[in-house]
């Protein structure tokens, strides 16, 4: 303390009390996380806090920039107490105390310098090494056991729906191997092994199989894993499913569409269309509305599969609730082809029936 600062007045002696006689002790560092700082100052309680407050001492906590080299005041007031929020992790930050007396003199304190930590692991963390197939970051994250392995993503996808949807086979057994449910279902009601088989992943498909993932169960429309596997078109998947005892003319609780009916009204694959024909799928069945796989295909003018469907033996004949048949069906919507093929096979139908 500099005596000369403060002379003879009655009010400069009483100050001699509380104007910081030495350098204030830095700030105590508190609570540290990846993003925030607590310190704490005057533990001594060196101001007892007497009297009306523009007598007490005022502190202030100033930050360094670490490019300018100066302090910036980023908390001015009576508190003993600041925590610094909106932190970086990792990140070297330094603090001074700056202790100001009512008569404005100040002293600051030495410099505390203070590290955030590394960011906790997050879900966050642990849905962005499932989509960029990173294996060991993956394993580490599980291996550290703060994240729950069926928690979902912001799209509401576990992390096995994603390496399911993906193809990502060993992440895939490593979510298994870790406890994983593997029936657990999105906010539209699709499972892992519905999303494997929509994007044709077979390895996939059968190891879910292998640990319990069900051909049964069905998404918010009532499509089962096969409707979506028709929709993907992927025939090495829907040849194993059928071989492995799925259901080939599984009735959606929507429209009532079999998976062939979903190949009628989306894709107008021939390939797939054959597969399920094969397997036993019937090319009459009627949906809600009385349309056949045949109708379905016209509508969506799928030319090839109108003749394939006839082939199999889909009926030209038959009606929809309104009484229409597909040739009015293709006349309505002008589908030239459909028509002429049609007409062809109308041609042919009185000298086959001639013949039984």
């Amino acid at each position: 303390m500099e005596p000369h600062r403060l002379r003879t007045e009655p009010r400069a002696l009483r100050l001699l009390e509380i104007v910081p006689s030495i350098k204030p002790h830095p700030p105590v560092v508190g609570k540290v996380t990846h993003h925030s700082i607590e310190l704490y100052w005057d533990l001594e309680k060196k101001d007892k806090r007497q009297g009306p407050q523009e007598q007490w001492l005022r502190f202030s906590i100033e930050e360094e920039d670490p490019r300018m080299h100066n302090y910036g005041v980023i908390y001015t007031g009576y508190s003993t107490k600041h925590v610094i929020e909106g932190l970086e992790p990792r990140t070297l930050y330094k603090f001074r105390l700056k202790v100001t007396s009512p008569s404005g003199e100040y002293e600051y304190s030495p410099v505390v310098s203070v590290a955030t930590t590394r960011e906790p692991i997050s879900s966050e963390h642990f849905h962005r090494a499932v989509n960029v197939n990173d294996e060991d970051l993956l394993l580490r994250i599980l291996e550290g056991g703060t994240i729950k392995v069926d928690v979902p993503n912001k799209f509401g996808f576990t992390a096995l729906m994603v390496a399911a949807q993906k193809g990502y086979t060993r992440l895939v057994k490593i979510l298994v191997s870790n406890g994983t449910d593997v029936n657990l279902k999105n906010g539209s009601g699709k499972d892992s092994l519905m999303l494997a088989c929509y994007a044709g992943h077979l390895d996939v498909v059968k190891y879910l199989r292998r640990h319990g993932a069900s051909w049964d169960a069905r998404d918010l429309g009532g499509c089962s894993a096969l409707h979506w596997a028709a929709d993907g078109g992927h025939c090495p998947v829907i040849d194993w499913m059928i071989k492995d005892g799925c259901e080939v003319d599984v009735v959606d609780t929507g429209s009532g569409w079999t998976p062939l009916m979903r190949v009628s009204a989306m894709t107008g694959s021939q390939k797939v269309a054959s597969l399920l024909i094969e397997a036993g799928a019937d090319v009459n069945v009627k949906d809600k509305d009385g349309k056949t796989p045949l109708m379905v295909a016209v509508l969506n003018n799928h030319e090839q599969l109108v003749q394939l469907l006839l082939e199999k033996g889909a009926d030209a004949s038959v009606k929809n609730e309104f009484g229409k048949g597909v040739l009015e069906m293709a006349r309505v919507f002008d589908r030239q082809n459909v028509i002429s093929l049609l007409e062809e096979r109308k041609k042919k139908l009185p000298r086959k029936s001639s013949v039984h």
